[in-house]
């Protein structure tokens, strides 16, 4: 499927050099390439040699990569960070749902705004949802914990099933539009075109995957695309990998 043909609600970001770099190493355990290695993936993925240095050269000098007396690149401390987050984020772990919500609720006001805008990444990130303003809440059905904030900050509730949990879960999150863009992606991803189509499809597929509200499955449309989406950008990975390590 060419670029031209792909559905128009995939989200595609051009990967410049900087991305292809950051998309390998950020799917690689451990976090590490050569520079030969770092070379032949840019001939894959059609970045020029000089081009691929260049990029390379500005994200030692950024501080996202480091590297060792034998040549060999890896993240620095604060993209492993990132790593570890987005592998947690791509690999949610679930519990038997028994219908009760998460609510978080937030007490404070007069923070700045980019306070504000931090704690809504953080919520977001938690897979939580507002309601309206300061109200977030989604079905508790996730392993994770929720973080120890300040009690003047944030209120924490467990509460009890709504009347109508399917039009919640509606109005918290565009679920139909979701699994929408997740079918198109899978319907691309399964002809990319290019070696550098795959790998930017597969970078819009991680960035879908983590907006999945996980979702109890009571309260999914059919044919919801989650698992299908991540088996085929596990296969991907793992193909890749192990192409650039050869």
């Amino acid at each position: 499927m060419s670029a031209a043909t792909r559905p128009s609600t995939v989200e595609l970001r051009p990967l410049s050099a900087r991305s292809v770099v950051l998309s390998l190493m950020l799917g690689a355990h451990p976090a590490e390439l050569s520079a030969a290695a770092l070379v032949r993936a840019g001939e894959l993925f059609d970045v020029p040699e000089t081009t691929l240095r260049a990029a390379v050269s500005r994200m030692l000098s950024a501080g996202d990569l480091v590297r060792d007396a034998a040549g060999t690149y890896r993240l620095s401390e604060r993209l492993l960070t990132r790593q570890r987050r987005q592998d947690e984020a791509l690999a949610v772990e679930t519990t038997e749902w028994d219908g009760s919500w998460e609510q978080v609720v937030i007490t404070s006001s007069g923070r700045s705004a980019q306070d504000r805008a931090g704690l809504r990444a953080e919520l977001a990130g938690l897979r939580l949802a507002e309601l309206r303003e300061g109200v977030w809440m989604r079905p508790a059905n996730l392993a994770r914990p929720l973080p120890d904030w300040p009690a003047d900050l944030i209120s924490t509730f467990r509460v009890a099933p709504p009347d109508d949990p399917e039009a919640l879960a509606r109005r918290l999150w565009d679920l139909e539009g979701w699994a929408a863009d997740g079918r198109a992606l899978l319907e691309a991803m399964a002809a990319p075109g290019s070696a550098r189509a795959a790998l930017t499809l597969n970078a819009a597929a991680v960035r879908h995957l983590l907006v999945d509200p996980v979702l109890p499955a009571e309260l999914l449309p059919d044919g919801w695309p989650a698992t299908e989406l991540r088996t085929a950008y596990d296969d991907y990975r793992a193909g890749l990998l192990d192409l650039t390590r050869r």
